[in-house]
């Protein structure tokens, strides 16, 4: 292979990986605070909900 197909296949590869990246740091700053914060109140809102039965 010659330089010019290394550096395509170099670019690629930087590209992909540096998208993956950008996909796992969104989802670990945006995403799953969302999730944990949802989670948190509806388990809130089962708790609330057993003791409005129990009294």
């Amino acid at each position: 292979m010659n330089k010019f197909g290394k550096g395509i296949i170099t670019g690629v590869v930087a590209t992909i990986a540096t998208t993956a990246a950008g996909v796992f740091a969104v989802k670990k700053t945006i995403i799953d605070p969302e999730l944990k914060k949802e989670e948190f109140v509806n388990e809130n809102r089962r708790k609330a909900a057993r003791k409005r039965i129990s009294h």
